[in-house]
């Protein structure tokens, strides 16, 4: 398997287990541990859902979070995981659910962001081409950990949670970090005119846009650069360019080693980012 390494990323092969750390954050390591997990199994609720035959996914995908947790010197038992659906909903975690990871905790169904200054808790979430986005505020001392698929993108979810850690913190956007785990690029989110057309009314005002939304030569398609617009909207909300860090990885390219969605269809395995404050 090859170094996914880069500028702004290492490539860890540790106890069992690889993930990707940004350099970025690693200049945090005393106060904070993170990791995004490349070789982590379905997520906890997609595992226990169906009965005695999924007991052994159940247990894998738990040993994996443990593993994972381990290798960055954090405890498994510390996550909380929203219950992803694809919206713009970002909530504030008050409190860890002691002893046991807190991923089908009800408080959180229907969110794809969270957010805390609470040591000892480390938040979770799961993509398989998704965006996935973890924010840090070194003066705040505040994180936050957004799934962003092409929905929640449309939703401007990214903006959402800049807005939330204004509004709790008095995070200054210029203060946030932001960095963006592997994902699907421009290269292959292919679409047609249902996704391409409310993509181009909602961002049509973005600088950049004609790249961002381009016709794929020779099909009624459209490649659309979600990560791209990303960073674009929060280079607008005020976040330094150089805060924003891309892992410049597309799930899809590389997806031998990053799970995919639209690489591995059926029983298409999760990455996994987690982050978390000292």
């Amino acid at each position: 398997m090859k170094d996914l390494s880069n500028k702004n990323i290492i490539h860890v092969k540790k106890d069992g287990i690889e993930y990707l750390q940004f350099r970025k954050l690693l200049e945090y390591s005393d106060i904070l541990v993170h990791a995004y997990g490349i070789g982590l199994d379905r997520n906890y609720r997609t595992a226990k859902a169906n009965g005695k035959l999924e007991d052994e996914k159940y247990h894998k995908a738990l040993n994996d979070y443990k593993t994972l947790c381990s290798a960055i010197e954090a405890d498994y038992t510390n996550c909380v995981k929203p219950v992803q659906r694809h919206t713009k909903n970002v909530q504030k975690v008050m409190h860890k659910n002691n002893g046991q990871p807190d991923f089908e905790n009800p408080q959180y169904e229907n969110t794809d962001g969270l957010i805390t200054e609470q040591k000892n808790i480390i938040l979770s979430t799961t993509n398989a081409d998704c965006i996935l986005l973890m924010f840090f505020d070194p003066n705040k001392k505040v994180i936050a950990n957004v799934h962003s698929g092409w929905r929640g993108t449309l939703q401007r979810i990214s903006i959402e949670t800049v807005n939330k850690l204004k509004e709790e913190y008095d995070c200054k956007p210029q203060d946030l970090i932001c960095c963006i785990c592997p994902s699907i690029r421009q290269c292959h989110f292919k679409v047609h005119a249902d996704v391409q057309e409310p993509y181009y009314e909602e961002f049509k005002n973005l600088k950049g846009i004609e790249h961002f939304i381009e016709p794929v030569p020779g099909e009624d398609r459209w490649a659309i650069d979600t990560v791209g617009i990303n960073i674009e909207m929060l280079k607008e909300a005020g976040l330094k360019e150089e805060n924003i860090v891309d892992s410049g990885i597309c799930s899809v390219c590389n997806s031998d080693q990053i799970h995919s969605y639209r690489a591995e269809k059926e029983g298409y395995g999760l990455g996994t980012a987690i982050i978390g404050l000292k």
